[in-house]
């Protein structure tokens, strides 16, 4: 009998040890933090951008005009020696992404498809203001390009629904 005695206190010292162990996991979880959401993206100003890459490309480049304060400019670049590639980067008051390119190069179905992330054309087009845009959709961005713009392409994209890239598209002055 003496012997029975000590495997219960050993199985009964495991399951202390293991309650013991699994509050302590409890009190960890709790008081360590869980941030899910995605990080908060810094506003960028663009205008001397805007400005330099007016000034110096070949085509009326592309900004919006207009859009609620709730749209954040989170990126913006001109690469002049890049086909004039101008980039301007947005977040939309729901958190999703969209994105103004503008571009001289050659391949026009090469730079859509870079800049869309590999959507394809659709044939639906739609008339946003007087310019007609094509609808590109199956990639990582769905898109909307501009049509009729010898010379340059010019791409509103993101992860963004069909109604906030036309909106984004509605705002676009080019000059």
């Amino acid at each position: 009998m003496a012997g029975s005695n000590g495997k219960q206190k050993t199985v009964r010292d495991m399951i202390l040890s293991l309650g013991l162990i699994g509050i302590a996991a409890a009190v960890i979880y709790l008081f360590v933090p869980h941030d899910d959401h995605a990080p908060d993206l810094k506003r960028v100003d663009y205008r001397v951008e805007l400005l330099t890459a007016r000034r110096a490309a070949s085509y009326p480049v592309a900004a919006p005009e207009g859009l609620p304060g709730t749209w954040k400019a989170t990126s913006v670049r001109y690469q002049g020696e890049d086909s004039d590639r101008w980039h301007l980067g947005f977040q939309t008051p729901d958190g999703q992404y969209v994105q103004v390119e503008q571009s001289t190069q050659k391949k026009r179905a090469d730079f859509i498809d870079q800049a869309s992330q590999g959507a394809s054309a659709t044939k639906r087009t739609e008339k946003i203001g007087d310019r007609t845009w094509t609808r590109y959709t199956g990639g990582r961005y769905d898109a909307l390009v501009l049509e009729d713009t010898p010379g340059s392409t010019t791409v509103v994209a993101g992860t963004a629904s069909f109604d906030q890239l036309t909106k984004m598209a509605a705002a676009l002055k080019m000059r």
